[in-house]
């Protein structure tokens, strides 16, 4: 089945009295190393600017076409952000918890920016509103599954969010050498596992996620990776049951 092509319509129903929406996607959630990575990408509903020619979500596109598609979404968006949670973070507080973490620093690079983040709505890829539990007032969210599919501004949010964590991973891959990041960015790629195996770990991997896998492979045997993390929605794989309150200032 055709992927529908992503279009602001949703996001034009949307009650906005600046105009403007913000969309919002992860990316790094499959992986068993790396940074995971909350982007957002804010769309001027006010002015008619063409959408990317083939923009879509991050997963269904080549990394040379992400690469080509960044600075056109950045010029068609009026501002963006990503925010990061470190495998430590992840390790320590959980996935959902690390998500929160995430958003809260995109959203106040936002508001850096000068986008009034309270009063504009929010288009969050998926069924749980992770945003509304990482903040201390009131945002106006609307969770959609397959956003990033249908609506153009998570579409976006997806693909910016992709292209500087894969770069981050390209650049940990030269300090780290021999687990093959530059190509699986992190994920559990079959180089990557065996990267492990002879290397041992490194302070950007998953702790708790590994040790996860190790627990279950008696029991069931866990889909991997490709190189370019396609199934990156595809598992949680141990994640920590962990719930806090956190400090993410």
């Amino acid at each position: 089945m055709t992927p529908p092509v992503p279009s602001l319509r949703f996001e034009r129903k949307l009650e906005s009295p600046s105009g403007l929406v913000i969309g919002c996607d992860e990316v790094g959630r499959g992986a068993i190393a790396g940074p995971l990575a909350v982007g957002m990408c804010v769309v001027d509903l006010t002015k008619r600017r063409r959408m990317p020619e083939g923009l879509r979500d991050s997963k269904l596109l080549s990394e040379a076409r992400r690469e080509q598609l960044e600075p056109v979404t950045l010029r068609w968006s009026v501002a963006h952000a990503i925010g990061f949670a470190s495998a430590q973070e992840i390790d320590r507080y959980g996935l959902m918890a690390a998500l929160g973490m995430a958003a809260h620093r995109a959203l106040d690079e936002l508001r850096m920016l000068g986008v009034a983040v309270d009063e504009v709505p929010i288009v969050l890829d998926g069924n749980y509103d992770y945003l509304g539990r990482a903040v201390p007032h009131r945002l106006t969210v609307h969770t959609k599954i397959k956003a990033d599919q249908t609506c153009a501004s998570v579409a976006g949010a997806s693909v910016l969010s992709k292209v500087a964590r894969d770069r981050m991973m390209i650049e940990h891959d030269a300090v780290h050498p021999g687990y093959g990041w530059s190509r699986n960015k992190g994920y559990g790629s079959e180089e990557h596992r065996e990267a492990i195996s002879r290397l041992g770990t490194t302070d950007l991997h998953r702790l708790t996620w590994l040790r996860a896998e190790e627990e279950r492979a008696s029991v069931v045997a866990l889909p991997g990776f490709d190189d370019d993390g396609r199934q990156d929605d595809a598992m949680r794989v141990g994640e920590p049951l962990v719930s806090a309150v956190l400090d993410v200032d």
